[in-house]
């Protein structure tokens, strides 16, 4: 399949999430007709359905964290990377440029902010980054896992994580997500938060998976599990 093609894919799907997503907490704030609590689910159905849409495209990272994470753990050529990274940000920023467009003016436009210090704000991301990769990797790479549940697995994982540290962090675990909205809502001083913590948490996520992955070996036809 021709670069481009899964570049466009992963433009397409971070888009998504950056539209539906930060698009849910621009309606909340300014109208009031999204029911704040609904807005985790929102983005969980959104990476999901975008899954499933063009996951057999290019994999469906939507995520620089998550592609650098593949990458480290060998599951993604090192060669892709730059061109994946360029595509996800590109994405989210088109999507917040049309809702700037779309949306009446407002206070906020999504961006994720700690309301703690910065210390517990960089745990917390490394964190439910780590969690949001050991998730993928085990249902994106392994082929023990239940392959046709990815989408819901990874969609189900993105909601409990914006669930329980949403209202500390954000909780961005993706530098795209967070870099585009920033943007607009004059955040850059925390930007550099969540453009390192994730890449952090996505790689240990990975490595922990690989530590545990127990696959049969040609040397060892029991193998360890």
């Amino acid at each position: 399949m021709m670069q481009y093609q899964k570049c466009l894919a992963e433009g397409i799907g971070t888009f998504a999430i950056l539209f539906f997503g930060c698009g849910a907490i621009m309606v909340a704030e300014r109208f009031g007709t999204i029911p704040v609590f609904t807005i985790p689910l929102i983005f969980g159905a959104v990476v999901a359905t975008m899954i499933y849409t063009v996951g057999h495209i290019s994999g469906a990272h939507f995520n620089p964290a998550v592609t650098l994470a593949f990458a480290v753990t060998r599951h993604f050529p090192a060669r892709q990377v730059i061109p994946y990274w360029l595509a996800q940000f590109l994405g989210g920023i088109a999507a917040m440029s049309l809702l700037y467009v779309l949306m009446p003016k407002g206070v906020g436009y999504g961006a994720t902010i700690p309301v703690v210090e910065f210390g517990i704000a960089f745990l917390w991301e490394v964190v439910l980054s780590a969690f949001l990769m050991f998730v993928i990797i085990a249902v994106a790479t392994d082929t023990r896992a239940e392959g046709v549940m990815a989408g819901i697995a990874i969609g189900t994982i993105v909601a409990l994580c914006s669930y329980v540290g949403g209202s500390l962090t954000g909780a961005s675990m993706n530098p795209a997500r967070s870099l585009a909205p920033a943007l607009y809502q004059d955040s850059l001083n925390v930007i550099w938060l969540y453009m390192t913590a994730p890449f952090i948490g996505t790689v240990a996520g990975g490595l922990l998976y690989q530590l545990i992955r127990c696959e049969k070996s040609t040397s060892d036809a029991k193998g360890c599990c």
